[in-house]
């Protein structure tokens, strides 16, 4: 694999930062729940997929401020403002998806 050039990583970074803006603040209608179930990742692998490209560069950080660099607040805060409730029986359908 060659090492992409700086318009490749732009590109990259740009992209990425748009499926945040739309995952965390255009869609929070869609819950991690459902992104899981359908796209087998949510905002808070994207956290921890951000999280672990830290550290190979380095750089401590912690499950918290990983979830804040990609919620563009606190987690809980997040939470609060756009999460919406889960509908009955959801997280057990899709506990039942993932072990099959």
């Amino acid at each position: 694999m060659t090492k992409p050039d700086l318009d490749t990583i732009q590109i990259e970074a740009a992209t990425y930062r748009r499926l945040v803006q739309h995952l965390v603040q255009e869609r929070p209608d869609v819950g991690n729940e459902d992104l899981m179930a359908v796209a087998g990742f949510c905002r808070n692998c994207l956290a921890d997929w951000y999280r672990e490209a830290a550290e190979t560069r380095g750089i401590t950080m912690t499950c918290d401020e990983a979830r804040e660099a990609v919620y563009g607040m606190p987690f809980k805060q997040w939470q609060a403002r756009r999460q919406r409730d889960e509908p009955p029986g959801q997280s057990a359908a899709v506990s039942r998806r993932e072990r099959d």
